[in-house]
């Protein structure tokens, strides 16, 4: 009977076991993937270019990243912290995501961040990110395909030092992000600051900081305002008279998703980059030939970001061979960045964000008459961002 009942006890266990591995392979045999950006509103043009260039990763990998199905649940996050994180919810408990992409904005990021690095879910990060998240809150399961949100800041910043500009009039919205691009100038401008000012993140009328600024007589200005705010401000600053006056510098203001709406407005204007549609490497080309084929529009930056995430993860999830459901060897991958980036070399600081050039730019006119970025110099040469080294990773 002992016989009997330890040959049932092995054959028991040997089925829980198969029926582990069973599931196991289940599990790796489709991916689920969360996508959350801010579709509606003033600003959802950045979340549609970083959906669309995602999109185009997945067509380019046949729907199966990494060879597994790829199910894409897209959600809309309002541009509402509140919103983001009862998405994120419903994308653990119920759609049981593998891993999620998107948080355009710091303050949707910050948000999510802690329920999905806690959860040990992968979580790449589409547009720049809070300081905090570099540094001493960073996170094995973070990644960026972006940028710090000082890092175009502090190529302007060096841009305008090295110019030998002798004062500067600081302009940005008055939030966490807006604090950390005034902070990126500053690590690399030394001269004078001819004035410093936050306006409401909902302004649409600057009146009365341009005449402000215009009282001031800074030998040029930086304005960080992005999206719907960008354009507005952009536009006023030009009728205003002050573009002739004052040198306009920008950083995450000008690029593929405002300059149609502020044509000769942007002409002349200083812009900084970290990509552009001209660069020449075979992933960049074949990205912005099929992206307008698909889409019928120019992509941004945003687009790009969104499709190196896509390929990012293709890379990761062949590179583990599909074992999806081993979060701590999915992680792994992705910081190997094993996959052809539209920027050229891709790598990964040890805090996950990348090290890449970042360029100036001029808007001039284009061979169509439309206005468009002239890519410059390099500034900033595999730049490391400001907070890596309060980063516990290793």
């Amino acid at each position: 009977m002992k016989k009997n009942s330890s040959k049932l006890g092995i054959l028991a266990a040997g089925l829980l076991l198969a029926l582990g591995l069973s599931d196991a392979a289940h599990s790796a045999d489709r991916m689920k993937f969360g996508f959350l950006a801010t579709l509606s509103g003033p600003n959802a043009v950045l979340g549609t270019h970083l959906r669309d260039g995602f999109s185009l990763a997945l067509d380019h990998a046949g729907g199966k990243l990494g060879g597994l199905p790829t199910e894409v649940i897209y959600e809309d996050d309002q541009q509402k912290p509140d919103v983001a994180r009862q998405i994120v919810d419903k994308f653990l408990e119920l759609n049981k995501v593998d891993i999620v992409a998107g948080a355009p904005f710091s303050s949707v990021l910050n948000a999510v961040y802690g329920p999905l690095t806690n959860a040990k879910v992968p979580f790449i990060g589409l547009s720049g990110a809070p300081s905090s998240v570099a540094g001493e809150r960073c996170s094995e399961f973070f990644f960026s395909t972006s940028w710090q949100g000082d890092n175009l800041a502090e190529a302007i910043g060096l841009a305008l030092q090295k110019q030998g500009v002798q004062n500067v009039y600081l302009m940005a919205p008055n939030f966490p992000g807006g604090k950390e691009v005034v902070a990126g100038i500053k690590r690399y401008y030394k001269g004078t600051i001819a004035g410093e000012v936050f306006t409401p993140l909902n302004q649409l009328d600057f009146a009365a900081e341009l005449a402000q600024l215009r009282a001031a007589k800074p030998g040029a200005v930086f304005a960080f305002y992005p999206a719907g705010l960008g354009i507005q401000f952009v536009q006023q600053y030009a009728q205003a008279g002050l573009k002739e006056q004052f040198p306009l510098y920008t950083s995450y203001t000008i690029d593929a998703t405002t300059l149609p709406a502020l044509g000769n407005a942007a002409l002349g204007i200083t812009t900084s980059e970290f990509w552009h549609p001209d660069m020449d490497n075979e992933a960049n080309k074949r990205f912005v030939s099929d992206f307008v084929k698909k889409y019928h529009y120019a992509p941004s930056a945003y687009a790009a970001q969104g499709y190196d995430a896509g390929r990012l993860v293709d890379g990761a999830v062949r590179k583990i061979k599909g074992k999806i459901e081993d979060r701590a060897a999915f992680a792994e991958a992705l910081k190997a960045a094993d996959f052809k980036s539209v920027r050229g070399d891709f790598k990964f600081n040890t805090n996950h964000f990348p090290i890449q050039n970042f360029y100036l730019g001029k808007v001039v006119k284009g061979n169509d008459g439309k206005p468009a970025i002239q890519l410059g110099e390099v500034i900033l040469r595999n730049h490391h961002d400001a907070y890596a080294a309060k980063c516990s990773l290793k």
